[in-house]
């Protein structure tokens, strides 16, 4: 063999110190039940991916895009090229955060043999590992259909925001009579293979009995402190979506007053003619530096 002999022991050491960390899986999420609380955000650009991935444990690229980042009405108008869009930006930023990709409105709703389709589709284009859908019972057949061929799924139940028609508003869920169908939900999509499952504005009571009946995560948004995770949209907490701001979203930022007060110092500096300045200016001619001697 030419050049230097091998040495196992410098070879590995290097390549590890190199070697970027890898991402977490559906597996591992589904092993911190009961842990430490799973840290949850949304993300739908590089950028914003880059900034979450050291600290969450999950980045899900939520249909929520379609209100947060195109100004749409609804997530009803979210399509498969839209998330497929964002998936792929937001892969492009991540190291060690697990993704997960919402399923859109009318992918999987008709039949698995549709959800199947329409999951391995978003996973191939996109990279991401996991996908999300909406349902609980209803849904059971679906989801077990996905996962017994190899597609992870994260379930979400109670407020379900793709049924805000049916459900009459984006209300709590889970109060009184609904309560018992709630939970019923959530033991459908355990049994049926769900490796974690999102509450949704459910009673903070019903939440914690759920948390404790349930063998996998549950990652609440709006659901109470005694879910196993949380989840919030980032526009939200960090104070860039600011059409409306549901009761169960703290604001850790208020990026978008931030943001709005430079681009009002930008728009004053280009009308007084002080921007650009001569050190963000070519001059015509390139200064030629004196040779020492």
């Amino acid at each position: 063999m030419l050049g230097t002999p091998y040495c196992p022991g410098e070879i590995e050491t290097d390549m590890s110190a190199n070697t970027p960390a890898r991402p977490v899986l559906p597996a591992e999420i589904l092993a911190r039940k009961g842990g430490d609380p799973l840290v949850c955000l949304t993300a739908y650009t590089t950028p914003v991916a880059r900034i979450v991935d050291p600290h969450c444990d999950v980045v899900l690229v939520g249909d929520s895009l379609g209100m947060v980042v195109h100004g749409l009405p609804s997530t009803l108008g979210v399509t498969m090229e839209m998330m497929i869009l964002h998936g792929k930006a937001v892969m492009r930023g991540l190291s060690r955060a697990m993704a997960v990709i919402d399923m859109p409105f009318g992918s999987y709703e008709e039949s698995p043999q549709q959800a199947f389709r329409n999951a391995a589709r978003l996973m191939a284009e996109t990279g991401m590992p996991a996908v999300k859908l909406e349902g609980g019972q209803h849904m059971a057949e679906t989801i077990a259909f996905l996962t017994a061929r190899g597609v992870p799924v994260m379930a979400h139940i109670g407020l379900t925001p793709q049924s805000v028609n049916t459900l009459g508003g984006y209300k709590v869920v889970g109060r009184d009579d609904e309560a018992a169908r709630v939970m019923a939900d959530a033991e459908a999509v355990e049994t049926a293979g769900a490796f974690a499952v999102v509450l949704e504005k459910t009673p903070e009571g019903l939440s914690s009995r759920i948390t404790q009946r349930l063998k996998i995560p549950t990652i609440g948004i709006g659901a109470g402190v005694r879910c196993d995770g949380q989840i919030l949209v980032v526009d939200d907490m960090l104070g860039l979506f600011t059409d409306f701001r549901p009761k169960f979203v703290k604001r850790y930022g208020d990026l978008g007053a931030a943001a709005s007060e430079a681009v009002r110092g930008y728009a004053d500096e280009v009308r007084a003619r002080a921007f650009p300045a001569v050190e963000h200016s070519f001059a015509d001619e390139v200064a030629i530096k004196a040779r020492t001697p």
